[in-house]
């Protein structure tokens, strides 16, 4: 029963993305709605990193903020590099390693 759901949940995901694919081939996305689309990204990762900023240690917290300015810069990969090195240099410099 687990497996089962969780491949199920692994098709819904998959044939979303799909689906979503699919659909934009048939649409011109232009303007403000293009660049609301390319800031999805950073959006993301902001929401995903927001909680360490406010239930870690100053380590994190530091290392969450320096990426979230470099997220506004930089592409998603280089912001997810910046923010591994920099919250594994501040750790150390803490000496919580």
């Amino acid at each position: 029963m687990v497996l089962a759901t969780i491949l199920g949940m692994g098709l819904v995901t998959y044939f979303t993305r799909v689906a979503g694919l699919v659909i934009v081939r048939f649409f011109t996305i232009q303007g403000r709605a293009r660049a609301a689309l390319e800031a999805v990204p950073a959006a993301v990762l902001m929401a995903v990193i927001a909680p360490t900023i406010l239930a870690t240690g100053p380590a994190e917290s530091i290392a969450a903020l320096i990426t979230m300015l470099v997220a506004f810069r930089l592409p998603l990969w280089a912001v997810v590099v910046v923010g591994v090195i920099s919250v594994v240099a501040l750790r150390n410099l803490f000496g919580l390693f």
